[in-house]
């Protein structure tokens, strides 16, 4: 097939090349850069021209509760930033421009710690930066030498950093200062290693490291008892308070916390980060902070692990998997991800916490995010936004307030105010507890009335216990009540008898031990009939409690064992005795003549 051809005897292709080169070359240039600004927008996920559409009135905060949660009905509503809309800074309209933005300057505002240096158990450091309410009416703080007295009742938050932060960064200072400014007391607690702060012990902090936040919440709580306490975490910080929490449960101190930007699956959020272009990008950036972090303290991490492979690693799970595992002890990098996801612990959280995340941070996947059980917990309000970024959410034109710390100052606030602050709870010795630290100490045990388990020991008396100095159990038997007094300093156990005398008087419930010739006898003329009965009576009282507690339950799995173990029992004992049931039958068997 031949090519069209013009009349002046040019091609297609001839006359299209001619057209092309009659078009100006600023056409192209302003082509060019709309394509690149198209490209770049897409890249960058700017929201400008959404926001605009939208009048700038930016997006709705979706709130995820639990129908009949108190903490959101009588907490949560009076907080008027939950109810409204977050519109970021115009130009900051990109979750990566603001997490740059943040990470470079964050504008935060000026003033000055007083720092405390708190040793753990282990050895290690902490530095505690505070900033009291006092110290901001002062002009020179270091000249103040005012200080938190034990009977102070001001509230007192306790903060922590995300992965590789301290108190210097801007996120965190705007924080402190806002709840300072409220009256509050604020200490950042900053992670081992961090701050400035050499490390003294050969433990590192981690994700899931939860430990030091335990001593440092224990510490404020026994020296302030009378200031209720709080916590707010953010990002790697997060994950570290929601895990705490759901590790304490009710036995924890704290009245109320904060949760922002938590990665909340760590597998899930390894994963997110390796996945596209920019993500990559963050990775590695963060890498490099965790090999800076680590170069701070090479002389002890190189002692702990390989240290070649710890600075040549290009990701944050190349570093886990050179440092973090090694020094944890964790098998692997993905064992050691789902041990330390908070997500893991949100059921058993106790204390009114509030969420914060946004739906476009390039670090914490919302696929993370666990929306089902935070909705099942009552004492959890999530709050999503669609924008945001990483701890960022810049508002204004001058980019000068991060939204985040409006509501989680209105919630805490709130919250003080309410009567739904947690209060801590007195930790009960269950089966559970009480197994783990008794019978590694004896092979005895003791059930109680009460369903503990006591270690029952032949060890002598223990001068240093004053509070426990006289025991008294009472064990119910079928042929009736024998009250048993053990006294740790006399060794002396006395028995009341079947035909004991007792208190007439006092036989509305009270059982006295009664001692005399009578029983002594009878125990020395019996003493393996008192040893059975000693050794059944634990059994029979641990029956008796749980068919108590169960009622008919009990009864009925009774039923359903016999009934369904008979025909096996049956089958077994014909195959056993057999052969002597057909001998005795042929012995009976009249022989023929």
């Amino acid at each position: 097939m031949e090519a069209a051809v013009s009349s002046d005897g040019e091609s297609a292709g001839e006359l299209v090349l001619r057209a092309v080169a009659l078009v100006p070359w600023t056409r192209y240039a302003l082509a060019a850069l709309a394509l690149a600004a198209a490209l770049l927008y897409r890249f960058l996920e700017l929201h400008f021209l959404g926001d605009l559409l939208r009048g700038l009135r930016g997006g709705r905060v979706a709130l995820t509760f639990h129908p009949e949660s108190q903490v959101y009905h009588r907490v949560v509503s009076k907080c008027r930033s939950l109810h409204g809309r977050y519109l970021a800074t115009p130009w900051l309209a990109s979750p990566h421009l603001q997490t740059l933005f943040l990470s470079i300057s964050g504008r935060p505002p000026s003033f000055t710690y007083r720092r405390q240096l708190y040793t753990v158990r282990d050895g290690g450091t902490i530095a505690l930066d505070w900033l009291l309410a006092s110290d901001l009416e002062a002009a020179d703080v270091e000249s103040c030498d005012e200080s938190i007295s034990r009977d102070d009742s001001a509230p007192l938050l306790v903060v922590i950093p995300g992965l590789t932060s301290d108190s210097s960064a801007a996120y965190v200072k705007h924080l402190v200062f806002s709840m300072a400014s409220k009256g509050w007391n604020v200490v950042v607690s900053n992670h081992r290693g961090l701050g400035g702060i050499s490390m003294t012990s050969d433990c590192f902090y981690n994700a899931g490291w939860t430990e030091d936040m335990r001593e440092v919440v224990n510490f404020l709580h026994q020296k302030y008892p009378e200031a209720p306490l709080f916590t707010v975490g953010t990002s790697i910080g997060a994950n570290i308070v929601v895990k705490y929490l759901g590790e304490e449960g009710e036995s924890t101190p704290v009245a109320g916390a904060a949760s922002i930007c938590s990665p909340w699956d760590l597998l899930v959020t390894n994963r997110f980060i390796s996945r596209k272009l920019v993500q990559r990008l963050y990775d590695r950036a963060l890498a490099i902070g965790l090999k800076g972090y680590a170069k701070l303290h090479q002389p002890v991490l190189a002692r702990l692990a390989n240290w070649e492979a710890i600075t040549s690693s290009s990701s944050i799970r190349e570093f886990d998997r050179h440092a973090t595992c090694v020094v944890a002890k964790y098998e692997t990098v993905d064992t050691f991800y789902r041990k330390c996801s908070s997500a893991n612990y949100i059921g058993n959280v106790s204390v009114p916490l509030l969420c914060i995340s946004a739906l476009d941070d390039p670090l914490c996947t919302r696929e993370a995010i666990p929306w089902d059980e935070c909705r099942a917990n009552k004492n959890i309000v999530l709050a999503t936004t669609p924008n945001g970024g990483h701890l960022a959410f810049f508002e204004g034109l001058t980019a000068g307030r991060l939204w985040w710390v409006r509501p989680v100052s209105e919630f805490l606030c709130a919250l003080r105010d309410s009567s739904y602050m947690h209060r801590q709870k007195a930790q009960e010795h269950g089966l559970h507890s009480s197994l783990e630290s008794s019978i590694d100490k004896t092979p005895y045990v003791n059930f109680m009335e009460d369903g503990m388990v006591a270690a029952v020991t032949n060890d002598g008396p223990d001068k240093d216990d004053s509070l426990h100095s006289q025991i008294v159990s009472e064990i119910e038997l079928n042929d009736g009540m024998v009250a048993i007094q053990q006294n740790e300093h006399t060794g002396e156990i006395q028995n009341e008898s079947d035909s004991g005398v007792g208190d007439k008087n006092n036989s509305e419930g009270n059982v006295a031990s009664v001692q005399g010739h009578e029983g002594n006898h009878k125990q020395r003329e019996e003493p393996e009939a008192n040893n059975i009965r000693d050794a059944i009576a634990p059994v029979r009282r641990s029956i008796h409690q749980i068919t108590r507690s169960q009622g008919k339950s009990v009864w009925l799995l009774a039923y359903i064992a016999v009934v369904t173990s008979w025909p096996l029992l049956g089958a077994l004992g014909y195959f056993l005795f057999r052969k002597r049931f057909s001998n005795s039958m042929l012995a009976k068997k009249p022989k023929k003549l």
